[in-house]
């Protein structure tokens, strides 16, 4: 049989067969085409992104963070350039003993940079932020694969712990944690911007191809401060915290025209550049955060709403022998007898007695409204964080003794800055001064608690109380005239006072014939023998309002002479 005429070459397939597999390449090559197109042409983003991904990459350009200068330009806060030191897990790759030479100059373990790397499931991890730049240059040097940098900031602060309470401090993003940095975030941080670049196989940056959001600098801000007289002050409220071996200390100092912060010191203080070692006892911010029973500092406002409701005049006199007073179960004294003083001595000789009995002629609804509207119990409006409303009873609350403890500052809570803000009523003539911890411009309008002249009148007792007759001759300043009032009281300890734990401070203003400043000072817990508001408080307010009228170039307002202390038994002890 011929080849040619095989039985296998005369089978034939039923045409069906061989159209329907035409039919199934046909459609298989169109299905491939046509995805191809669609994502080649109508819907590319997949494949574009994931060849991106192989050399580009968008990185984040930092904004710079505003300065922050006191009232005459000089820098309080700004922001110095840093590196982060961050790795793509699985790029990176250590050879020899490259990986000993990063933990070195990180100055962190081998163990805890593997342990960063190898935990994490994002595309990539900080190994060590703020990074000062000549480090990060030694680290460059090292070329590991996968590892990177990045340029962002590091906020520095001139002034380290002089300025720690006013100006906080930033976080290892950039962010504001504390004081004016968190008060102002949103203006000081700015907004970050982007760009995209083209990396080479090693991760190394080869091209800048586009920015696609410029970043936005924060704006630089001016506060009220001024440091010169801030430094004065933190010197000052040290040396006497030091002498007296105190647990605490606070200082504030108000412009009364403008309603301006000038200075504000605590202490313990920190130093914002290195708080590897920081405690929160440091990082309070007492003017602010912490109350305390303010004591006679709180007798002026009684007085003032006795003198505004027609009670009393200046010279009324009152009787305050034997120097004890008792209401109920419960006797209030003055250190010693006293006799018959006019309201005027009252203040000068602080005395309780005297208070009180006039506390007791007073409606116990017009003194919370007087203390109400004096900023007491309320929370300051003011912009910085973590100001405290103090406490103050509903007065429908008060008993008869509580009405007559609170006239001369016991059963209430109050901050030192509630009491500096306060006794801006008495040095201008009436009105309460908003206050402000950036920089004004011209005299601040005021809202009016009493009359000018029964400021005036309050203003004349506290200059007497200042001076050599009253408890606080030590707070004189040659060449100016002074007023202010003295508070020493016991703490609150457990259920009842402690015996031998005060608290001293003393608000006063100057110069009296046209006030410009407020200092107000308190000592926790003096221990160095003496605790009077009079011996431990007054000094440092004299010699941080000497410093701060002349820094401002204040005119004195009284004779260029010595001050003149009266002798040691002639001393008026205050009453606590």
């Amino acid at each position: 049989m011929k080849f040619s005429t095989s039985p296998v070459l005369d089978l034939r397939l039923p045409v069906w067969r061989s159209r329907l597999l035409m039919l199934l390449f046909l459609s298989g090559f169109g299905a491939l085409g046509a995805r191809a197109a669609y994502l080649q042409g109508w819907n590319d983003d997949f494949l574009r992104a994931k060849g991106e991904s192989r050399y580009s990459r968008v990185l984040e350009i930092t904004a710079n963070r505003g300065r922050i200068s006191d009232r005459n330009g000089e820098v309080l806060a700004i922001s110095t350039p840093v590196k982060s030191i961050w790795a793509t897990p699985d790029e990176i790759k250590f050879e020899g003993d490259s990986l000993a030479q990063l933990a070195n100059l990180l100055e962190i373990s081998r163990e805890d940079i593997e342990k960063r790397i190898q935990s994490t499931e994002k595309d990539f991890v900080y190994l060590k932020r703020q990074v000062p730049p000549e480090v990060a240059d030694r680290i460059a040097e090292l070329r590991i694969p996968g590892l990177f940098q990045s340029r962002e900031y590091r906020r520095y602060y001139p002034g380290g712990e002089v300025m720690a309470h006013v100006l906080g401090f930033t976080g290892a993003d950039d962010t504001g944690q504390e004081g004016i940095e968190l008060a102002f975030q949103e203006e000081l941080a700015g907004k970050a911007g982007a760009r995209r670049v083209i990396r080479d196989r090693r991760g190394q940056i080869v091209e800048d191809m586009e920015s696609i959001k410029p970043a936005q600098d924060g704006h630089d801000l001016m506060l009220s401060m001024d440091a010169r007289i801030q430094s004065q002050a933190f010197t000052q409220l040290s040396a006497a915290m030091e002498t007296h071996h105190a647990k605490a200390a606070a200082v504030l100092v108000l412009d009364v025209t403008t309603g301006e912060v000038l200075a504000m010191v605590n202490l313990p203080s920190y130093n914002p550049n290195n708080r590897s070692k920081l405690v929160g006892a440091q990082l309070r911010n007492r003017a602010l955060t912490d109350t305390f029973e303010p004591g006679s500092t709180m007798k002026p406002f009684t007085i003032a709403l006795a003198l505004e409701e027609g009670r009393v005049r200046p010279d009324t006199v009152i009787q305050t022998a034997p120097g004890r007073l008792t209401i109920g179960k419960a006797t209030i004294s003055d250190a010693h007898p006293l006799g018959a003083l006019s309201v005027a001595q009252i203040i000068q000789k602080s005395s309780n007695v005297g208070t009180s009995k006039i506390a007791m002629t007073l409606d116990r609804e017009d003194m919370w409204d007087m203390f109400n509207r004096s900023g007491f119990g309320i929370v300051p409006s003011i912009s910085f964080p973590g100001a405290v409303s103090g406490k103050i009873r509903p007065f429908k609350t008060w008993r008869p003794i509580e009405q007559v403890t609170m006239s001369y500052g016991y059963g209430l809570s109050v901050s030192l800055f509630q009491l500096a803000q306060g006794y801006t009523i008495f040095a201008r003539d009436g009105e309460l001064v908003p206050i402000s911890f950036v920089r004004n411009a011209g005299v601040t309008a005021g809202r009016k608690v009493i009359s000018a002249e029964t400021a005036r009148a309050v203003r004349a007792m506290l200059e007497a109380a200042a001076g050599p007759g009253g408890t606080a001759p030590r707070a004189q300043i040659m060449g100016y005239r002074v007023a202010g009032k003295t508070g020493t009281a016991h703490k609150v300890e457990g259920h009842g006072y402690a015996g031998h734990k005060y608290r001293a401070s003393f608000v006063g203003f100057a110069p009296v014939s046209n006030p410009r400043l407020v200092v107000a000072v308190t000592i926790d817990e003096p221990s160095g023998g003496k605790y009077f508001g009079g011996d431990v408080a007054a000094p440092v307010f004299s010699k941080v309002m000497e410093g701060a009228l002349r820094s401002l170039g204040v005119a004195p307002d009284a004779a260029m002479k010595p001050v003149e202390m009266p002798p040691e038994h002639e001393r008026v002890e205050e009453s606590i």
